[in-house]
């Protein structure tokens, strides 16, 4: 079957591109007869509802990578990678109850700003030029790149240059507008995304169920799924042993069981979803109530999120395995664009538009936190200091277009190798480094009053040290069998340590010599936040929200353990 569009598939598309288009125009102009400042622009103070909070975290975060990536994970691994999913619900909630309050009491409108508070300015600018790099040269470009790689697949192939561009003055269209029009076209794209993942997840299961012969039913295939592979339905990959398979002690490095639950998923996620601009961006504008709402329909948002991403890729590996998906090609990461196939038309063009939303909504959200940081954390404090507010929408809007030109040039010809890498990849691979001293920073700011600045500084550069070590040295320098670790052979001649362990082991290390710096220090630093129990109540509503969230996935937990 081709995978080439018909007219019809276009034809869904562009309606699609207009509906988004002209929502996002009409905000845009209801916002300009609002009062201009640079505040309303960077975070829609005061202007966004909790369901646009929540619709816009999601969007943000759902990309091609996710599409691509963890369908591709699903058919490699199974269900076991839906426990970032799952997970980022509960990670979500701790955000809610613990971490937003902070942020909302001492006013902190940026990240760079949080480090800046409550420990120096040395930090937070080492730090906002950090991320600069990091959203631009990392995120931004693999999501452009992958995205555009994904939908070219798509449209049949020899497009790739014409869609990069497309998907750049999309997100620019929108992202120019500020904080307001991202976040409500956000509400379109997660709708769009939705609706489209569910169609695929639905023709891929009613394509396993025929291919099978009990009929063209969803259920039917879900539980064919089941049949053919059980081990793909086990949240807990089993700890390799002396007799087990390269394959099965390939799928414990991607995901080692009970130990990525002991540290290093939890550090994925919290760091995500609580100490990074580009998410938490959403919710800084809002008053608590309303920012906590926000975030915990997010929450409900991530639970279906393994059914939209995760699910094809199961379906392909099943499909692939019995001989009846000829068209695979690339391996795992192939596997959603295969499934995709399968698509009649109309329903492709529907497909293509949620992939669209996913990428759109994510550069357009990226280049938003870049603005922001830009303008706010460098821009005003070290070279315009006295630019007024509308000096400053203009200087975040110059970012934005700057941010997206270099994400273009820079994946044009593919300068930074993300398609030799894997965008999935490539992203975890810069990020997860510096997660567990950035984390480590953030956590102990909040709680520990006694933390310095000296040790945050110390804290960001040994975490990314220690990271390097035990990711790429330790096994050489101090051997396979270790009291905190074990590395297995990774079928490439050498062996690796999981990469969730290295994670956790960075982060421990790195805390313990945070705390011991200290230490040295006064038992309260002065510049401590000031924290009091009714900032951490929740309201009976917030409660239940939790409760439901909690039992749904303790319920998952239970069936698929």
């Amino acid at each position: 079957m081709s995978q080439n569009l018909a007219f019809a598939d276009y034809a869904i598309f562009i309606v699609y591109f207009i509906v988004v288009a002209s929502y996002g125009y009409s905000v845009f102009r209801k916002r300009k007869k609002e009062e201009q400042d640079a505040k309303g622009y960077f975070l829609a103070e005061g202007n966004l509802t909790w369901w646009a909070i929540g619709a816009s975290l999601i969007a943000s975060n759902i990309s091609a990578e996710q599409f691509i990536g963890m369908s591709g994970e699903g058919f490699f691994l199974g269900i076991a990678v839906a426990a970032y999913e799952w997970l980022a619900a509960v990670a979500l909630i701790i955000v809610a109850v613990w971490f937003i309050p902070v942020y909302l009491k001492n006013k902190i409108y940026t990240m760079p700003q949080f480090l800046k508070m409550r420990y120096n300015e040395s930090t937070a600018l080492i730090m906002a030029v950090f991320w600069l790099f990091l959203y631009v040269f990392v995120n931004l470009t693999s999501i452009l790149y992958l995205g555009a790689v994904a939908i070219d697949g798509l449209a049949g192939g020899g497009y790739l240059h014409i869609i990069m561009v497309c998907l750049s003055i999309f997100a620019l269209f929108i992202s120019l507008g500020g904080m307001k029009v991202v976040a409500y076209t956000d509400v379109i794209q997660v709708a769009v995304l939705i609706i489209g993942g569910l169609v695929t997840s639905y023709i891929a299961l009613t394509t396993v169920g025929k291919a099978f012969g009990v009929g063209e039913n969803a259920i039917a295939g879900f539980n064919v799924l089941m049949e053919q592979a059980p081990e793909h339905f086990k949240m807990i990959i089993p700890r390799p042993t002396p007799t087990s398979t390269q394959l099965e002690i390939d799928k414990y490095l991607t995901f080692p069981g009970l130990l990525s639950y002991a540290a290093g998923i939890w550090i994925i996620n919290l760091n995500y979803w609580g100490c990074n601009q580009y998410i938490t961006q959403r919710a800084l504008g809002a008053d608590l109530q309303t920012a906590r709402t926000g975030i915990l329909f997010a929450g409900f948002l991530k639970l279906l999120m393994p059914l939209i991403v995760m699910l094809p890729g199961i379906a392909a590996f099943v499909l692939y395995k019995e001989g009846q998906l000829p068209q695979l090609v690339g391996g795992k990461d192939g596997a959603y664009s295969a499934i995709l196939t399968f698509l009649p038309t109309g329903f492709k063009g529907l497909s293509v538009a949620a992939l669209t939303a996913a990428i759109v909504a994510s550069l357009a959200s990226k280049v938003n936190s870049i603005s922001t940081i830009y303008t706010l954390d460098v821009h005003k404090k070290y070279i315009q200091k006295n630019a007024s507010e509308k000096q400053q929408v203009n200087i975040g809007r110059i970012a934005v277009f700057g941010a997206m030109l270099l994400a273009v040039l820079f994946t044009w010809n593919d300068v930074l190798g993300i398609g030799g890498t894997g965008g999935f990849t490539y992203i975890q691979k810069y990020t997860g480094f510096i997660s567990p001293g950035v984390f480590a920073m953030f956590v102990l700011g909040m709680f520990w009053k006694r933390t310095t600045g000296t040790a945050a500084i110390v804290g960001v550069i040994l975490g990314f040290l220690l990271s390097v070590l035990f990711n790429e040295y330790a096994p050489a320098l101090f051997g396979n069998e270790t009291l905190i670790y074990t590395a297995y052979p990774n079928g490439k001649g050498g062996f690796e340590i999981p990469f969730h362990i290295c994670m956790g082991l960075s982060f421990f290390f790195t805390t313990l010599t945070m705390v011991l710096i200290s230490l040295t220090g006064p038992k309260v630093n002065p510049k401590a936040f000031e924290l009091d129990s009714e900032m951490f109540k929740v309201k009976p509503q917030t409660m239940v929200m939790i409760v439901i969230t909690l039992l749904a996935i303790a319920g998952l937990y239970v069936k698929f353990w």
